[in-house]
C-alpha cells in the first residue's frame, strides 16, 4: 500500500468513527487497454483542442520534474495513462493532512483528487502537480504523490461551462482568484519545444466565462464501455 493510500486508510477509519460516509469512485476510462484494466484510469482535455489532445508525460519520462504537456489522443501511448485517485472532498484531504484549513473553508465540499502517472496501468508513485506553491506560470510536472497539497486538484464546480471546469491546485492561497491548471495561451500541442502546462490565476471574460485554456473535461476514450 502506498504512503498516500495508508494516509487515507487512517483518515477513513477516523471518518467512520465520526459517523461520516466515504465518497464513491468514478467510472473508469483510459488511454491504453492495460491502464483501463486496472480501473479508474482517466485523462483530461480542454475545449481549445477538444479530445484530440490530452494530458501527456513528455517522452514517457518517469521521474520527478518531468513536464506535463498535451499530445495527440492515442490508444497505445503509455505517456497518456493516468490513474484518477478520487479520495473524496477537499475536507477529506484536509482530514488526511494534505491541504490547508483555508482551502477547506472555501472548497470543503468540492471533489478533490490526485492524477497518478500509470504507464500501462502500473502505478509510478508520481502525480501531476507543482514543485512549489502554485502561482502564475508555475510549471506542472510529475511530483511525488501523497506528500503535500501540490499534487492535489480541486474540481471548481462553481465555474462549470458546458461540462468543462477549472482544476484548482491544492496549494492555492488565492481564494478570490484561484490558481488553476492552465495551457499556455500562445501554444499548440505540436509546437517544438512542447508547451508545458502550468498554473495561472483563474481568468474570465466580461460575461464571467472562464478562458478556454483553463477549462478541462474528463476523457471518455475507454475500452469495453
Amino acid at each position: 500500500m502506498s504512503v498516500k493510500k495508508k494516509v487515507f486508510a487512517i483518515a477513513a477509519t477516523m471518518t467512520m468513527v465520526g459517523g461520516l460516509s466515504a465518497a464513491g469512485l468514478l467510472p473508469a476510462a483510459a488511454s491504453t487497454p492495460s491502464c483501463y484494466g486496472v480501473g479508474d484510469c482517466y485523462n483530461y482535455y480542454g475545449p481549445d483542442f477538444g479530445d484530440s489532445f490530452v494530458l501527456d508525460v513528455l517522452r514517457q519520462g518517469e521521474k520527478v520534474g518531468q513536464p506535463i504537456i498535451q499530445f495527440r489522443n492515442s490508444g497505445s501511448d503509455p505517456a497518456e495513462d493516468f490513474v484518477y485517485d478520487d479520495e473524496g472532498t477537499v475536507a477529506d484531504f484536509y482530514a488526511a493532512g494534505l491541504v490547508s484549513e483555508s482551502l477547506t473553508k472555501t472548497y470543503g465540499t468540492d471533489n478533490a483528487f490526485e492524477l497518478e502517472y500509470a504507464p500501462y496501468g502500473v502505478d509510478s508513485g508520481l502525480c501531476a502537480g507543482v514543485a512549489t506553491t502554485a502561482g502564475n506560470g508555475t510549471p506542472v510536472a510529475l511530483e511525488a504523490c501523497g506528500v503535500s497539497s501540490k499534487t492535489v486538484w480541486v474540481d471548481d464546480v462553481a465555474n462549470n461551462w458546458d461540462g468543462y471546469i477549472p482544476l484548482i491546485n491544492g496549494s492555492d492561497t488565492n481564494f478570490s482568484h484561484p490558481y488553476v491548471l492552465h495551457y499556455p495561451g500562445n501554444g499548440y500541442p505540436t509546437d517544438m519545444p512542447r508547451p508545458q502546462l502550468n498554473t495561472y490565476m483563474l481568468q474570465e471574460y466580461a460575461n464571467g466565462e472562464v478562458f478556454d485554456n483553463e477549462l478541462w473535461a474528463e476523457n471518455d476514450n475507454c475500452y469495453d464501455c
